[in-house]
């Protein structure tokens, strides 16, 4: 079997720090999926509010 790459749908993008597919945050052009997010959000500039 041949590997094909993903071009559209859910599992085109990944994380860029550890390449998980799901639970992914695209907004701002981040690419970060929600664990690895939250580990380094406030390095960002993020802040929590509640």
């Amino acid at each position: 079997m041949t590997q094909t790459v993903k071009n559209f749908g859910r599992g085109a993008n990944e994380c860029k720090r550890c390449g998980r597919k799901q639970g992914l945050v695209r907004k701002y052009g981040i690419y970060l999926c929600r664990h690895c997010f939250r580990e380094i959000a406030h390095d960002m500039g993020f802040e929590k509010y509640s």
